[in-house]
């Protein structure tokens, strides 16, 4: 993804290097993933060892790509002049797998906490696919609140 000319500058936590080069990927793909210990399955984020076995083996797996808005910011202040239109939020996303996520969250009126989400992908610039989350479509079985 480096000097694809994207349109704004990547946040520093989303610039692409070898340790994360399968998610993004994957991001083009229309998939969602998270790593996963192979010892236990525990889901982490973001890629990295795994909380309950240390140097376990890990690997990159399919993910729900759901989860449940835990809070927000808004961000006023511009960084650059590459950031244009409505001030973008900031999300913390809890995955159905069990990670914290940050991202945008795009298409809602207005942003409740425990408001169920869904991936979806934002194409920034050729080849550079950034993920971002959505109101999800529908509720989970047995939920009476969104």
């Amino acid at each position: 993804m480096s000097g694809s000319g994207a349109p704004r500058p990547f946040p520093g936590d989303v610039a692409p290097d070898a340790a994360d080069a399968e998610f993004w990927a994957a991001c083009r793909d229309g998939r969602y993933l998270v790593m996963r210990c192979g010892t236990c399955g525990h889901a982490v984020w973001p890629a990295g060892a795994c909380p309950r076995h240390g140097a376990a083996p890990m690997a990159w797996t399919d993910a729900s790509g759901r989860g449940a808005l835990v809070t927000w910011t808004v961000v006023h202040q511009r960084y650059a002049t590459s950031f244009a239109g409505a001030p973008p939020n900031v999300a913390l996303v809890e995955l159905d797998e069990g990670p914290l996520v940050h991202a945008t969250v795009l298409g809602a009126e207005r942003l409740e906490i425990g408001m169920r989400l869904e991936v979806a992908f934002e194409e920034i610039a050729p080849d550079v696919v950034l993920p971002v989350f959505r109101p999800a479509r529908d509720r989970p079985r047995g939920s009476l609140s969104g």
